[in-house]
Order: C-alpha cells, then sequence, then structure tokens
C-alpha cells in the first residue's frame, strides 16, 4: 500500500515550485526621435510662417524704426526742419537750399541747407537724415564721430550725441537715436570780394559759443517731426 509521503517522513515534495516570477525592470532606453524632429518642424513651420506671412503682405522683416518715415521729396527735410532756436541766434531764414532724396528698401537719406542772417555774410545750417532699414548703425557710430572730430558728448539726445565747436568757427551735431542718424552742422561764411580774396573786416563775426545748446533744441525738434 502506498502511504501518504507527509506520513513516511518523506521531505521530497517539500519544496513549492514558483509558477510566476517577477522581472526585473528595463533600463530607460533613448526617447523617440520622432518626438525631437516633430518638435524642430513645429518651431521651423512657426517661424516660416510667420515669414511666409511677411513676405505675403508686401513687408520685409527687419529692425524697428522706432516710428522714423522716410522723407520722399526734395523740399520735405527743410519743411520739417524749423530750426526756430538757431534762427533766434543767427537772424532770419533767408533761403532753403534742397538736396537729393534716396528711399531704398535697406536705407532712406535726404538733406537740405538753411541760410541765416545777411546774404552777405550768412550762416549756413546743413541738415542730413540717414534711415537704416536693415543693419544696425550703433556698432559703428560713435568710430565714425571720432574720426570726422566730433569729440564732446552731449546727453539727452537720442542714444548717442557728439558736437564739435569747429574751432568758434560754428559746430557739428551728430545724432543716433535707434536707426536714425541725423546731423547739424553750422558754418558761418566771409564774404569775397571779386579776386576771391575773403573781407574779413566787411561784417562783424558773430559769437557762436553755446551755439550746441540752440542746436540741441532743433534737433530734438526735427526727431520728433519725423516720427509724424
Amino acid at each position: 500500500m502506498i502511504s501518504e509521503p507527509e506520513l513516511d517522513g518523506d521531505t521530497s515534495y517539500e519544496s513549492t515550485e514558483v509558477l510566476t516570477e517577477e522581472r526585473a525592470p528595463r533600463p530607460p532606453g533613448p526617447r523617440r526621435p520622432w518626438l525631437w524632429a516633430l518638435g524642430g518642424a513645429v518651431v521651423a513651420s512657426a517661424v516660416w510662417g510667420g515669414a511666409l506671412y511677411a513676405v505675403q503682405r508686401g513687408e520685409e522683416p527687419g529692425p524697428d524704426l522706432g516710428g522714423y518715415t522716410s522723407v520722399l521729396r526734395e523740399e520735405e527735410l527743410c519743411e520739417l526742419a524749423k530750426l526756430k532756436a538757431l534762427g533766434g541766434i543767427l537772424g532770419k531764414r533767408n533761403v532753403d537750399g534742397n538736396g537729393p532724396v534716396m528711399d531704398e528698401p535697406a536705407i532712406s537719406e535726404a538733406s537740405c541747407s538753411a541760410g541765416f542772417g545777411p546774404e552777405e555774410a550768412s550762416q549756413t545750417v546743413e541738415v542730413r537724415y540717414t534711415l537704416h532699414k536693415v543693419i544696425d548703425p550703433a556698432h559703428e557710430f560713435e568710430a565714425k564721430a571720432r574720426q570726422a572730430g566730433i569729440l564732446r558728448r552731449i546727453d539727452g539726445i537720442g542714444e548717442q550725441a557728439w558736437f564739435d565747436d569747429a574751432s568758434g568757427q560754428g559746430g557739428t551735431l551728430w545724432i543716433l537715436d535707434g536707426q536714425a542718424e541725423i546731423e547739424l552742422s553750422l558754418y558761418w561764411q566771409v564774404p569775397y570780394d571779386e579776386s576771391g580774396n575773403p573781407i574779413d573786416d566787411a561784417v562783424e563775426q558773430p559769437d557762436l559759443s553755446g551755439i550746441d545748446v540752440p542746436m540741441s533744441q532743433d534737433a530734438l525738434a526735427l526727431m520728433a517731426a519725423l516720427k509724424k
């Protein structure tokens, strides 16, 4: 008779068979590359879409012009440059000269001149306006100003402003305001005789010391007018 194993003391069946076994977790693998590709494609699509929108509207993406606009007519710059503060020092404004105008997608330039005082020995103010529509002029502005001999810095006008008094014979004020460059230059014209020699005693030379103050006032007024 076959007896029950536990009754006979046989322990060969005491070990328990493991039917299920918990597997060790797998180490994390690399991220799926298509997720990164999808993210890059979304960003690229947004950038491209923005550029396409600008092109469709006839606009080229560029720097913020800060409200400055192009001068389109030759007489427009002298109309905007009232130069009232300088007129109070130099006398009546008598004649204007209009320079060429250039308006291109990358740059806009205009210039003009205005005469003050008696015609036989007038003071002339030249005005130049440059609007950079693509490049940033700040990188080279100070270097150009120093090269031209404009050494004294004027605070409170645009981002940078430099002045040179021309040894008392006038002066030049050079201003950078964002993408716009504005230059005002004052010259005292000595009268000449028929042979082309200067007549030094014909007209008393005006005192132009401190001329940077009215010149700065007129520059600020012109900057505001160019933004309208």
